[in-house]
């Protein structure tokens, strides 16, 4: 049995679920990726982190994925990356990234449609953490110190970007229960949630055996 785990967690807005992932990280005491990516891409396609982040989780081609997803490579698979838009040029970068880090070993990966990259990974778990709105609206006032009307625009905002980002590259929909192993509310708590998905990792591990 591997003892080698990657946790990859998509999101709803204001759900909690970087934190969980942070947590979860930290409880299990291995590496967490998520605006961390950006520098790694930043180094691996020569662009300035600055650059890379205003293209973060843009929507991009589908059909550029698919090459992505097929033999090809960062730098050999694709002659004419030097003439790609940055976000497509953020994208194969942070792909290549994430199958990187995910084959040195055990990590939780935030976003970034981690979850499909990583589809054929036998030791990824897919995570998706969703909340009740009226939750996730008091956690973004919170965060950014928003009025309630301007913290539920910015929900909804990001989670049509996310879900754009991740319907576009892949095959699969954005937060649909079917596409991922695990689904959770984080209604019982940041704590419990970590505590939940150690329990369905330590469940799966053993029944590998």
């Amino acid at each position: 049995m591997s003892k080698r785990v990657v946790v990859t967690i998509g999101r709803q807005c204001g759900s909690g679920g970087r934190e969980i992932g942070q947590k979860l990280a930290k409880s299990l005491n291995i590496p967490f990726y998520d605006k961390e990516l950006m520098a790694l891409a930043a180094q691996k396609s020569g662009i300035s982190q600055s650059l890379l982040e205003e293209a973060d989780e843009t929507a991009t081609n589908s059909l550029l994925y698919s090459l992505v997803m097929g033999a090809n490579s960062f730098g050999t698979g694709i002659p004419t990356i030097s003439d790609l838009p940055i976000t497509d040029k953020l994208f194969i970068a942070q792909t290549e990234v994430i199958r990187e880090i995910a084959q040195v070993g055990s990590c939780v990966i935030v976003g970034r449609c981690a979850d499909y990259v990583l589809k054929d990974d036998p030791d990824c778990v897919s995570v998706f953490i969703t909340a009740d709105i009226n939750d996730r609206i008091e956690r973004v006032k919170a965060r950014h110190n928003l009025n309630a009307r301007k913290a539920e625009e910015s929900i909804a905002k990001t989670d049509k970007k996310r879900a754009n980002y991740y319907n576009k590259n892949t095959d699969k929909k954005w937060g649909k229960a079917s596409g991922y192993m695990l689904c959770l509310d984080s209604k019982i708590g940041i704590d419990n949630s970590v505590e939940l998905i150690k329990s369905y990792i330590k469940m799966l591990k053993e029944n590998e055996e």
